[in-house]
């Protein structure tokens, strides 16, 4: 199948850093990171094929994704980049390092896995209608308090977020809605198929020789923490982190303490950020 032209958004300069969003998601979601590390460095942040405006008409694979970056990367003229992947995203950074192990100088893998598990409970009729009820106020009025605590507690939010504060909602309304909004079936049935196909790269990891970081929340019932241990074990020069009292969207909850450990990681490992091959 041919690559899809990706929709993009590039910011700042410097050694470049592509920025790969989860499911639902778009490019603007990774903005959490983007706004910051653009100070520094170059941020490539696409929406998928299938996300955002990276529209499509016909069915995909999750393979698909790989040919669309590797597409990416070379209209754009990058030889090599850091990769960070949160969720779905960090899957494709996995793939990607594995695939073009020439090309990746470094993993930021965020709330992901190489065999990703989940603990979520089903899903009731009430919790739909909250979830609906609290998107839509929060959308009109991002981290109206009254509204997180008296419909965001109650909605499948709570599986997301353990922080019921403004700040992750003031994501969630910004980037999170219109995200969810905009991502299409075909994205849907390519992550679940090969979800349901039993998706397991665990000891295909050892083929990954550059550092990586990889960060979970405790609470996460989407991609347990784990499962990311799981797979931190599995790479070689590898850090984990995991933060207590947060859950899948641990970025949006404590985006400081998130950026600056990811700050102290890139001084810890210049070879990521860096032209030169180790």
């Amino acid at each position: 199948m041919p690559h899809t032209k990706l929709s993009v958004s590039v910011k700042g300069e410097g050694f470049p850093i592509l920025c790969l969003h989860g499911h639902p998601g778009s490019g603007y979601c990774m903005s959490v990171f983007t706004e910051h590390l653009s100070k520094r460095f170059q941020t490539i942040a696409p929406d998928l094929r299938g996300y955002g405006n990276s529209r499509t008409s016909t069915p995909f694979e999750m393979t698909d994704h790989l040919l669309d970056l590797e597409a990416l990367l070379d209209r754009l003229k990058v030889d090599r980049c850091l990769v960070i992947g949160w969720s779905l995203g960090g899957i494709l950074a996995l793939e990607l390092a594995m695939k073009y192990p020439q090309r990746v100088t470094g993993l930021i893998v965020l709330a992901s896995a190489a065999k990703p598990r989940g603990s979520h409970p089903p899903i009731s009729w009430q919790d739909n209608l909250y979830t609906g009820l609290a998107g839509i106020i929060n959308w009109a009025i991002p981290g109206w308090q009254w509204n997180i605590d008296t419909f965001g507690r109650r909605s499948l939010f709570r599986y997301l977020i353990q922080q019921h504060t403004a700040t992750p909602y003031r994501y969630l309304a910004a980037a999170g809605t219109p995200a969810y909004l905009q991502t299409s079936n075909r994205a849907t049935k390519a992550l679940n198929t090969a979800l349901r196909a039993g998706y397991d790269r665990l000891l295909h990891l050892g083929d990954i020789s550059c550092p990586s970081l990889v960060l979970a929340g405790e609470d996460d019932r989407h991609i347990t923490s784990a499962s990311s241990l799981e797979t931190a074990r599995h790479l070689h020069d590898c850090q984990w982190l995991c933060y207590p009292d947060t859950a899948h969207l641990f970025p949006w909850e404590i985006p400081d303490r998130v950026l600056a450990d990811m700050d102290r990681w890139v001084e810890k490992f210049p070879q990521a950020v860096s032209d030169c091959e180790s």
